[in-house]
C-alpha cells in the first residue's frame, strides 16, 4: 500500500500527437503552439510553429496544466473563478478552450493544450492530437 502504479505517455506517443496536431494545423492553416504535459503537470514536449503567436505557448501551457490538473476539459473551469484562480497559480490556470486531458483506457496520463488559433481551431488540433494516440476524444 506504499506503492501507486501509473501509467505513463512514452516519447513515441508524444513526437505521434505533436506531428498529428501539426499536420492538423496545417491543414487549417493555423500555426499553433502545442505543448504535451505528463499527469503531474510535468512537460514532455512542445513546439511552436512556424508563425504561431509566442505569447500563445504560455496558454497552450496553462491550458495543458488545466486539463491535467482538473482531468477534464480546460473550459470546464467555471466562468465565475476564472480570474481568481488565474490570479491564484500566477496563470497557470486558464479556462480557454484548447486544454485537453489524455485518457488512455480510461486513465488520465497526460494533457495537451493549444493555442494560436481560434477556440475551435485549438480544439480541432488537440483532438486530432489525441487520435492519434488512441485517446479518449469524446469530450472534445
Amino acid at each position: 500500500m506504499f506503492l501507486y502504479t501509473q501509467s505513463q505517455l512514452t516519447h513515441k506517443a508524444v513526437m505521434t500527437m505533436l506531428a498529428a496536431g501539426v499536420d492538423k494545423a496545417e491543414q487549417l492553416q493555423q500555426p499553433q503552439c502545442i505543448v504535451i504535459v505528463d499527469a503531474n503537470g510535468e512537460l514532455l514536449g512542445e513546439i511552436r510553429m512556424t508563425g504561431g503567436k509566442f505569447l500563445s505557448r504560455r496558454s497552450a501551457k496553462a491550458k495543458a496544466l488545466t486539463a491535467a490538473s482538473i482531468g477534464a476539459p480546460s473550459t470546464n473551469i467555471p466562468e465565475a473563478v476564472r480570474p481568481a484562480i488565474a490570479a491564484a497559480t500566477e496563470g497557470s490556470i486558464t479556462g480557454l478552450p484548447g486544454g485537453l486531458p489524455i485518457i488512455i483506457s480510461g486513465e488520465i496520463v497526460g494533457a495537451i493544450g493549444v493555442g494560436s488559433g481560434s477556440g475551435e481551431q485549438d480544439i480541432a488540433v488537440a483532438t486530432a492530437a489525441l487520435a492519434a494516440v488512441g485517446a479518449d476524444t469524446s469530450f472534445a
